[in-house]
């Protein structure tokens, strides 16, 4: 049976109209919010985005992502098909036949076999759906977007069902001279050869199936969550080259707004992230907030973003048109519904990155959640009552604890420590607050002052006229202090002639390499792991025995040290020289790392709700009876310790790298006394 254009051409022209609307419809909005350069760098960008777009990469870093990567490649290489399809429609000689034969050939292969894939590839997702769902893909809102799951599911599969039913029918009525090239297509119409008087209108109907179904779900897509398939691919074009360690810096001025309270205050790739959300539950999966019961879901962050768009859409373009900012009429930040986010789901962030790794179209849901932060500090004066004592404290004497800054050189008080001289002394060690005055930390802080020494690394410190870096407050939103605490610790690191400046906390290390670029420091900053790899390396650091007496050593990796800067190897390549062997290792490791519970500004906040992240993790490292936990920060060295205490387990001991190298230097002094 022949399709007659004269019914289907009206229907075309429709459905891609109405495409076309829906989609300047959205992505429109797009455009209305705030401006941001997305646009250098073009080749790299280009790069990125054939690895993670085009080669999936982050969708394939999990067993079943390649089951979507089928299907991913199947919708492109079958859109040469389907193009086909709606162009014969509507001009019934038109066929790829023209094409060299070779390539027709060869095509036509393609088609059958990735038609088949893809059908597979649905049968796979509706089963994995049905039969092993992840608990993550089992959440009251995902359950309420089951039917649009199953219904694009179900879309694509009548698509190839129909492709095979059409192209088997016509190659049994013998009107197809390329059934070589169609293996699947061939064994179909053997089924249907049977049946002789069926074969025309089991070609017709087959076929105007495939047409109503291609062009519902034309219809459909942009108006649905699989609205991803357009814009993913974009938004991973125009996805942060670096990564998104850092927030953007605020100028202030009198009678300007700060952070994110509307959704007209995100930019307009906030706005084309929402869009391009796939709803895995990827992220979610990865949220240590999610994990122990908090009401943060990163996933339901981005969705929040878009349903709010959508419902502010009037207003937003009307502020567009007059030039004006009009308030929203669904807050942003509110009361539990959709497209709002609660203040306690904004409180819950630790801010560890785990979603940022895990997406996999480069979406970046925590800077967004820490402008929202800001909007609630900085506009609303609106935050956890604990935090400010934080906040007194930082303003008053540039600590989280409050403690006067003189009390800052007593961890050195046994030792012959000097201060940095410009011109006299290489490197300067940024203490950090918790380093300086956590009683714990301390013993770290000496342990790496012995392995500096030992090494002949000339070093100092600023003592009494070091500040707090001021990583807690700008993750906490409040970017005016942090911002005043920025500048004086430039100023000063300019006055001093410091370049090179050595860190045991992370949260300094990435704070300084990272944000106070933003303020034009450029310094080589290096965290205690790299640099006592490098002094091992190099052999300016000769361990007196290996320690072999701390049992099963599991190392956990800091996420702003981790994911945050990419530093894997250093740690554990220590571990294995001083120690002799690898250590052991977590069941999420690495990039995969599950969060403390201190990042963000948490270790200065109560866990209301849920379970305790450390107490999480700690579990984690029970499970895998380890003697001792290794950690290379301050953070994460008091959140074990509690952890521990709080699951009773005095057994398992918590060392700093730097504490466990000290005692590779220990025996040759022992010696020498004796």
């Amino acid at each position: 049976m022949t399709p007659n254009p004269a019914i289907f051409t009206p229907l075309f022209i429709a459905s891609i109209a109405f495409f076309a609307w829906s989609c300047q419809r959205r992505l429109a909005l797009v455009a209305l919010g705030k401006p941001e350069n997305r646009f250098d760098n073009i080749g790299t960008r280009l790069k990125n985005t054939l690895v993670v777009a085009f080669g999936q990469k982050r969708v394939t870093a999990r067993p079943f992502g390649l089951n979507h990567a089928v299907i991913f490649w199947a919708f492109l290489v079958l859109v040469l098909a389907n193009g086909e399809f709606l162009v014969s429609g509507v001009f019934p000689g038109f066929s790829l036949a023209f094409l060299p034969t070779p390539l027709h050939h060869g095509l036509l292969f393609a088609f059958d076999l990735v038609s088949l894939l893809a059908l597979a590839g649905v049968g796979m997702a509706g089963a994995r759906r049905l039969l092993f769902k992840p608990s993550y893909l089992d959440s009251r809102y995902v359950r309420a977007k089951s039917f649009e799951a199953f219904l694009i599911l179900g879309f694509i599969g009548l698509l190839m069902l129909a492709y095979f039913g059409l192209h088997g029918a016509t190659i049994a009525l013998g009107n197809d001279e390329s059934a070589a090239w169609m293996p699947v297509s061939s064994f179909v119409a053997r089924l249907l050869a049977p049946h002789p008087s069926l074969l025309t209108p089991l070609a017709g109907s087959f076929w105007w199936l495939h047409a109503l179904v291609l062009l519902a779900f034309i219809c459909f897509l942009p108006h649905s969550k699989h609205m991803h398939i357009l814009t993913a691919i974009p938004n991973c074009f125009f996805a942060s080259i670096e990564k998104p360690n850092t927030q953007p810096r605020e100028e202030f001025a009198e009678g300007k707004g700060y952070g994110t309270g509307e959704v007209r205050e995100l930019t307009w790739k906030d706005l084309l992230d929402s869009f391009s959300c796939t709803e895995c539950g990827r992220c979610q999966d990865a949220c240590p907030a999610a994990a122990t019961g908090k009401p943060l879901n990163p996933r339901q962050v981005v969705h929040a973003i878009k349903t709010n768009l959508l419902a502010n859409a009037p207003l937003l373009k009307k502020g567009a048109a007059n030039g004006k900012g009009n308030s929203s009429a669904l807050p942003l930040i509110g009361e539990e519904g959709e497209g709002t986010n609660t203040e306690e789901a904004i409180w819950s962030c630790t801010t560890c990155g785990a979603c940022l790794a895990a997406c996999p179209v480069m979406i970046e849901q925590m800077p967004k959640i820490v402008g929202m932060r800001r909007h609630l500090v900085e506009m609303e004066a609106r935050f956890p009552e604990e935090l400010l004592n934080l906040f007194e404290n930082m303003e008053g004497r540039s600590n989280p604890w409050g403690i006067a800054p003189a009390e800052r050189s007593k961890w050195c008080s046994q030792l012959e420590v000097r201060p940095f001289v410009q011109g006299e002394t290489d490197y300067l060690f940024f203490v950090g607050c918790a380093g300086a005055f956590d009683p714990r930390s301390k013993q770290v802080t000496v342990a790496l002052a012995t392995i500096l020494d030992a090494a002949g690394v000339s070093w100092g410190i600023l003592g009494k006229d070091e500040k707090c870096c001021g990583d807690s407050l700008r993750r906490l939103g409040n970017e005016f202090v942090f911002d005043r605490m920025a500048r004086d610790n430039v100023r000063l690191f300019r006055e001093r002639g410091v370049t090179r400046i050595i860190t045991q906390c992370p949260h300094c290390f990435s704070t300084l390499r990272n944000d106070y670029r933003q303020y034009g420091l450029e310094v080589d900053v290096i965290h205690h792991t790299e640099l006592i790899r490098q002094l091992l390396e190099e052999g300016k650091l000769a361990l007196n025995r290996q320690v072999a007496d701390l049992g099963t050593i599991l190392f956990h990796d800091s996420c702003y040290l981790g994911r945050h800067n990419d530093v894997y190897q250093a740690p554990r390549e220590v571990l294995g020289t001083v120690t002799g062997s690898a250590p052991a290792e977590f069941g999420r490791t690495m990039d995969n790392s599950f969060c403390c519970g201190a990042g963000g500004g948490r270790m200065w906040l109560e866990e209301l709700t849920g379970t305790r992240i450390n107490r999480e993790r700690v579990g984690e490292a029970l499970r895998a009876e380890a003697d001792t936990v290794c950690v290379a920060c301050p953070y994460c060295m008091t959140m074990f310790e509690d952890g521990l205490k709080d699951e009773k387990s005095s057994d398992v001991r918590v060392r700093d790298i730097a504490e466990i190298v000290a005692e590779g230097l220990k025996i040759r002094r022992r010696h020498q006394k004796s």
